[in-house]
Formats: structure tokens, sequence, C-alpha cells
């Protein structure tokens, strides 16, 4: 077991500046670097076919910059270079989280027949106002062709997650300055801008949301990812989505692995869901919480046909729907009973609020088996800030575990702290030393729980403060569940858990770990972690 540093990281904050940090309201927008000058850059879609043309928006304060593309996979390839690239500072609307930039396109990027499906990262740059460099980061995926690809691993990419965290411009579906008050979270959000500072690049050494320290007793809940993101200029939610913080940390172990791999995005599944008919086995890692309808659909068509899902993946939360062919994402969350629209109609399933509140009514585990609002939270904030940082293991016959000498009670994972920082669990009940699902949240029928840890929707603890959580989430899933939030409903959700399942549905398989960070038990090279997920990729590749 790693030594852990015995008290929250210094990033040079004050105490106040700490507060803003984590209380505040503070984002992307055109002009924020003031005399130094900036530049940024967005595309007309999220995902090219080869053959097919990216367009580009750029705004910058200098006359001319230089683009550079590289493949982002188990090495960085360089695939195009343009040099002394015409731009202009243009204007953005006020509202261009919701609307969109609505900039002039600055320049055409065809893709490449030899690009290999996978995520280009856009390098920007440019001089600045005062002479020295100035830089951006744009991403885009090539998607792979249609057709039989035997052998390989179909990686979707979180883009709904992306959608809503997304800073840039002041609003994203946490909050926002939309509203007479300019104060609220937005029910909609565009695509149409640039990706906030921290999710497709990111330095070594970034925190991530778990804490990674030994909590002094009595210490009134930190994020210190939060207060790096203040203290370095990045944005508030880069460790919560983005390439750089969770897909993009599978697709090169992946890769690096020796798996082939080819990348597509959420918005695939929503429009073209045909292209999971060419692979047996489909991943999705990572904080994966913004779903349409229609991407369930294409998921439970592709496994009740004989594929196999694997997630790698927590809190499969939210229904949201697309408009604008794409360009938009809608999601009223804790606001849709009373102003999604959708909801007072004769059909209420489409109403974007959780998918276990029942106008809904299609729990998340009908698809992999998991239900977020059984869960949520652990190892951060108040929220199980010593509990456990991996998995227990209950079930360590199962062939997922195999070869990795895991005993009964071990924890998976522990070293590397793949257990938080939001985890996807079912109600339980534990029989001769063995949990078993209790039917409540639509488990499916065959589910195995392998492993399973605690999880938290309230920040609680006696005589310590409650933090910037507190237990808003246990109230809103109170009212969702249970119709109202009392002392008794609240008491009936604040508590919960984050397992590892799997089960057979049709003629295919879903085996899901329900934590947003597995992918960090990758990035640190843990042996037991690594080995359970190469069983099950060469189980659902027919290895």
């Amino acid at each position: 077991m790693p030594s852990l540093p015995t008290d929250y990281p210094d990033f040079g904050l004050t105490p106040e500046q700490r507060r803003e940090a984590v209380y505040g309201h503070y984002y992307e927008y055109p002009g924020m670097d003031g005399g130094r000058g900036e530049i940024w850059c967005y595309s007309d879609r999220f995902s090219y076919a080869p053959g097919e043309t990216a367009v580009l928006f750029v705004s910058a304060t200098a006359p001319r910059f230089d683009l550079e593309v590289a493949r982002d996979g188990a090495g960085l390839v360089k695939v195009f270079e343009r040099r002394g690239i015409a731009a202009s500072w243009q204007d953005t609307p006020d509202q261009c989280s919701v609307e969109g930039c609505g900039w002039s396109a600055a320049l055409e990027v065809t893709i490449d027949e030899s690009w290999p499906s996978g995520a280009y990262r856009l390098t920007l740059t440019a001089e600045g106002r005062d002479g020295r460099p100035i830089a951006s980061h744009h991403l885009f995926i090539v998607r792979p062709p249609l057709g039989r690809r035997p052998g390989r691993i179909l990686q979707i990419a979180a883009t709904g997650s992306w959608t809503a965290y997304n800073t840039w411009g002041g609003s994203n579906h946490y909050q926002g300055i939309t509203g007479p008050a300019r104060n609220q979270f937005a029910t909609h959000v565009s695509t149409q801008r640039p990706w906030c500072r921290g999710f497709v690049v990111l330095p070594e050494g970034a925190p991530r949301v778990p804490v990674e320290a030994i909590v002094p007793p009595l210490a009134e809940p930190r994020y210190p990812h939060m207060e790096w993101a203040f203290a370095t200029g990045h944005s508030k939610k880069y460790a919560s989505a983005g390439w750089a913080s969770y897909d993009g940390l599978f697709f090169r172990w992946a890769e690096r692995q020796g798996y082939a791999v080819d990348l597509a995005t959420q918005h695939e599944l929503h429009f073209s869901p045909e292209i999971l008919d060419g692979y047996d086995c489909a991943v999705f890692v990572g904080h994966d919480e913004y779903w349409t309808w229609e991407m369930r659909d294409a998921v439970d068509a592709f496994v009740e046909r004989g594929g196999r899902a694997a997630r790698f993946a927590g809190n499969f939360l939210w229904q949201t729907r697309l408009e604008d062919e794409g360009h938009r994402q809608v999601c009223y969350k804790y606001r849709a009973r009373k102003e999604d629209p959708v909801g007072r109609g004769a059909d209420t399933s489409r109403t974007t609020n959780a998918w276990e509140a029942p106008e809904v009514g299609r729990p998340g585990a009908l698809t992999f088996g998991l239900n977020a609002t059984a869960g949520v939270y652990a190892g951060w904030g108040g929220c199980l800030p010593r509990g456990v940082r991996g998995f227990p293991v209950y079930r360590p016959e199962h062939w997922a575990f195999s070869g990795t000498g895991l005993y009964y009670g071990d924890v998976l994972g522990a070293e590397s702290h793949i257990y938080g920082y939001e985890v996807d669990g079912l109600d339980c009940i534990v029989r001769n030393g063995l949990p078993e699902p209790t039917g409540i949240g639509s488990p499916p029928n065959g589910v195995q729980i392998l492993a399973m840890g605690m999880a938290s929707l309230v920040e609680e603890s006696p005589g310590v403060a409650p933090g910037w959580l507190n237990d808003e989430d246990a109230v809103f899933t109170a009212e969702t569940l249970h119709g109202e939030a009392t002392p008794e409903t609240i008491d009936k959700v604040k508590r919960g858990n984050g397992m590892i399942v799997n089960f057979s549905k049709g003629n295919g398989e879903v085996f899901h770990a329900g934590s947003c960070e597995w992918v960090a038990g990758l990035l640190r090279s843990d042996a037991m972690v690594e080995k359970v997920t190469r069983n099950v990729l060469d189980r659902y590749l027919g290895k």
C-alpha cells in the first residue's frame, strides 16, 4: 500500500481563495486573458469518418496561428500541420454556452483515408500580445467505417458528459449565467463552443477527484482538485469529465496492451446505432453520466443480439435529449418535474430526469445492471473520506478475477484508488456472506454481485461542518424515488454502494465495474486491475 500524505495538499491559496475555488463560479470566456491575448477553437461536429471534412472555427487575438493535429493513442502521432493560418477575433454571444458561439469558419481539414479511428488532438499556437506564445487545444474523433470489424474493441467516448460539464462560456448543466439573476445552470447546452481547459490535455500529476491524503480527525471537507484548478487556471470541472481525465486513459492503455481499438461518440449511438453491428465488444469508461433514450436502445439491442458490453464507468444517472441535429443537449435535471415540457405530456418517458424517476420508468440497471441512485459518492469531500479505496471482493472464483490471486474479502484496486468518485449500485441483502439483489431498482435476472463497497449521498459526521456536497443530492433522490423529501425518505436513500456485476442478457453479456475511477488503476499500472480488465476484454473478444 503506497504511503499517503497526512494532510490535504497545499496549492498556495488563502482560505478565501480555497473557498472561492469550491463554491465560486469561475469559467473560461472570450477575453479572459486580457493583455496576453488568447486563441480558441471548436469544430462543427464531435466525430468524422475518413474522407469527411472537419470545419474548424477559431477566434484569436493574433492575426495568424499554427495548427498541429496528432492522434492521441499508444503514442502521440502527428498527422497534419499547417502554419500561418489567417485568424481574427470574433464576437461571441453572451449566452454562447446555450446558443453556440456562431463564429465564421477559419479552415477545413479533410480526414485522410489513412487516419485510423481514434482521438485527434488539435494544438493551436500563436503569438500573444506580449510576444510570448499563446495556445489552446481541441479534439475531434475519427470514427471507424461501417462493417464487420472482428477482433476490435469499439470504445464509446462519453461525449454526453463532456457536453454537460463543459464550462466554456459560463454555463453547463451544473452552474451558469442563465436566468433573470444570471445564476442558474443551463438546461440546454451547445456543442458549438470550445472545450474548457483541462478536457483535452492535462499536466502529469493533476489531481483526480478522490482525495489522496489521510484526512485529519474532525477536518472539514476539502476538494483538492478544485483548489488546483483555481490555482492553475484550469476549468473547475476538468476532473469531472473529458478525454484527458477519463476516456483517453483507457484508450492509450488498451492500445499499449496490444488491443485494436476503434473510437466513436455517443452521438453515433443516437444517430447511427448500426456502428455497433461490426463489433463483438463495446466499452464504456470513466464518468459516463448523460445518455439519451436512443443511445440506450442501441446498446440494449446490441447486447440482446449477442454483443458484449464492458462498462468500466460510473454514475449512469441522467436522461438527455438532443436538438438541432445534435448540436444542443437538453437536461432539466433537478428542475425537470417543474420545467421540462415533455414531463407534462401524455408520454413522460422522455423527460430529462433521472432514469429511476417514475415518469421516466427506465432504471439504468435494465441496461447496465446498476443504478446511480443506489450510489453515489465515495472517497471525496465528506463522503467516505477515509473509506475503502478499492472494491471489496465477494466472489473471487468468478472468471473476471482469474489469475489475480484475489481472496474473499480482498480489496481490488485499493493501491490505485479505483473506487469513487461516483459509483453505481443496487439494493441488496447479504446471505451467507454473499450479497444478492433484493429486486428493488429492477436488477436484471441472473445478475451476480462480484464486489461491493459503501457509498453515501450526504456529507455528515458528528462535530464536522458539512461541505460543498452536503445533502442536496439525497434530498433530490428522496423526492424522485419517494415523492417527497422527509427525514424518513432521506434516511432511505442517503446510504448506498458501488458494485462490480456481471449478467447475461438475450444472446449477449454485460460486465459493469460501477466506478468512475476504474481508469485510475490503468493510469497507475495496478497489476490486478489490469488483469481483470484484460480478462473482460479477452473474453468479450472471444480470445
